[in-house]
C-alpha cells in the first residue's frame, strides 16, 4: 500500500542533498565550535557558512540570523525576548528591562492575530500572565486580518504586534508589509511568524519590513530541531534561555551543528527552487479541487477560496465526517481536527472564520510538496471519493 503523503504543512521529509550536507557532522567533524582546537574551525566554518544560507533565502545579513531549536523557540524568543526589554512607560523605542511588569506604571500592551500559531498564542498568553494587556485580533470569514482592525486597536501603550505571513490551517496571506508601516509610524515592534511560508513563497525581510521573523527547518525540506529567528539589525533582544551563551548572546546550550548545517542547505536549496516550485504546487492543488468536484457532484466547499493563499495549500468541507474518510483510506496522508477540548490549532483555526463544530469535523487540510505529483492527487481523489460513498448512511 504506497503511501499518499498530502500533509507537507505539518512537516516535509529532508532532502537527499540536505541529509549528504549533513553527514560528516556526526562523526568526523563531531567537535563544537567552541573548542579550542584546529580542527573545530571547520565546525565553526560550516555554521557561519548555513548562516549565509539562511540570510541568502531571507534577504538579509548573516549576522541578522539567529539558529534556534526550531520554530517554537524562535518565535517564543521574538515575543518574549522582546518583551522582556518593553515597558510601557517613556518613548516608544526606549527599552527597559521590566519583566513582570512594574506596577507603577501602566501595562504594555501587545496585539496578537486570533489565528496565530500555538507558539505565539501561549506566549501571548505568558505575557498576560506578567502583567501585559494583550488583545487578540479576529480575522474575517476568509480568515484574513485587517489592518484597519489591528490599527484601531493601537494604543499608546502598544509595544508589540504579532501577525503570521501566512496560516498553515487556511494557506491565507496575511497584509504584514501595510500592518508593519503602520506599526512603525507608532514605534511598535512587528513579530511574523513565516514558518508557514519558508518554501512555499519568496521571502524578502526587507520587503516585509518586520522586526523579527521566525522560521522552521522541517517546514521546508530541511531536518527537525533546528530553526531560526531573524532580528533586525540593531534591535535589542533578551534571552529566554541561560547557561553558556551562544548566537550572539541570544540563547544559551551547546550548537545543534548536524542540525545548522542541514538548516542552512535547504535554505539554500528552497532559495533556488522556490519561484519555479511556486506553479507546479498551485496546478497541483487546482487538480485536486477540481477533481473532488467533479466526483462529488461539488457537494464540497472551498474555505477562503476568495482570498489570497499559499499555492501548496487548500481546507475543503466534504459531505460527510473527515475521520471516517482518514480510517477508510489509511494511506492517504492529511490534516484534520483532532481535539474540541481543548481545541486545537486546526479546530482553532477554523472557529475563527465561523465555521460549527460539525463543519470542521468534515473538513481536511490538503498541503502538497515538491515530491507530489499528478498520480496521486489523482489517487486522493478517487480514495476520498470511495470513502464518501461508503461513510453516506
Amino acid at each position: 500500500m504506497s503511501l499518499i503523503y498530502l500533509d507537507f504543512n505539518r512537516t516535509t521529509p529532508v532532502a537527499p542533498s540536505v541529509i549528504e550536507s549533513m553527514q560528516s557532522f556526526w562523526s568526523t567533524h563531531f567537535m563544537l565550535p567552541s573548542q579550542s582546537h584546529v580542527h573545530a574551525s571547520a565546525v565553526s566554518e560550516a555554521i557561519e557558512t548555513a548562516r549565509e544560507g539562511v540570510s541568502m533565502l531571507l534577504g538579509c545579513d548573516p549576522f541578522e540570523v539567529v539558529f534556534t531549536s526550531g520554530g517554537t523557540e524562535a518565535n517564543n524568543l521574538g515575543v518574549l525576548g522582546a518583551a522582556m526589554l518593553c515597558h510601557a512607560g517613556g518613548e516608544p523605542h526606549e527599552l527597559v528591562p521590566s519583566y513582570p511588569c512594574n506596577r507603577d506604571v501602566p501595562p504594555p500592551h501587545a496585539l496578537v492575530a486570533e489565528i496565530e500559531d500555538d507558539a505565539v498564542i501561549s506566549a501571548a498568553k505568558h505575557l498576560q500572565h506578567l502583567g501585559w494587556k494583550v488583545d487578540f485580533v479576529p480575522c474575517d470569514s476568509q480568515g484574513v486580518v485587517s489592518v484597519e482592525d489591528f490599527e484601531s486597536r493601537f494604543e499608546l501603550t502598544t509595544r508589540l504586534v504579532c501577525l503570521q505571513l501566512a496560516n498553515p490551517i487556511l494557506g491565507t496571506i496575511q497584509p504584514v508589509r501595510e500592518l508593519a508601516d503602520r506599526c512603525h509610524n507608532h514605534g511598535i515592534r512587528v513579530h511574523c511568524d513565516a514558518t508557514a511560508a519558508v518554501g512555499r513563497l519568496p521571502m524578502d525581510v526587507n520587503q516585509l519590513r518586520v522586526d523579527t521573523l521566525a522560521l522552521s527547518a522541517h517546514k521546508f525540506y530541511g531536518p527537525k530541531g533546528c530553526g531560526a529567528l531573524f532580528v533586525r539589525r540593531g534591535l535589542d533582544l533578551h534571552p529566554i534561555s541561560y547557561g553558556e551563551s551562544r548566537e550572539m548572546g541570544l540563547r544559551a546550550g551547546s550548537e545543534n551543528v548536524p542540525g545548522i548545517v542541514g538548516l542552512g542547505a535547504a535554505a539554500s536549496l528552497t532559495a533556488r527552487c522556490v519561484d519555479e516550485a511556486q506553479a507546479t504546487l498551485e496546478e497541483l492543488c487546482d487538480r485536486l479541487v477540481n477533481g473532488l468536484r467533479s466526483t462529488l457532484d461539488g457537494q464540497i466547499t472551498v474555505l477562503s477560496e476568495n482570498a489570497n493563499r499559499l499555492p501548496n495549500t487548500v481546507a475543503v468541507e466534504l459531505g460527510c465526517e473527515a475521520r471516517r474518510i482518514q480510517k477508510a483510506a489509511r494511506q492517504l496522508v492529511v490534516a484534520r481536527a483532532m481535539s474540541e477540548c481543548p481545541p486545537d490549532e486546526f479546530t482553532r483555526v477554523l472557529r475563527s472564520i465561523g465555521r460549527t463544530d460539525k463543519q470542521i469535523g468534515r473538513t481536511l487540510r490538503f498541503s502538497v510538496g515538491w515530491t507530489t505529483s499528478r498520480e496521486q492527487i489523482d489517487r486522493a481523489v478517487d480514495l476520498i471519493a470511495e470513502a464518501c460513498e461508503c461513510a453516506s448512511p
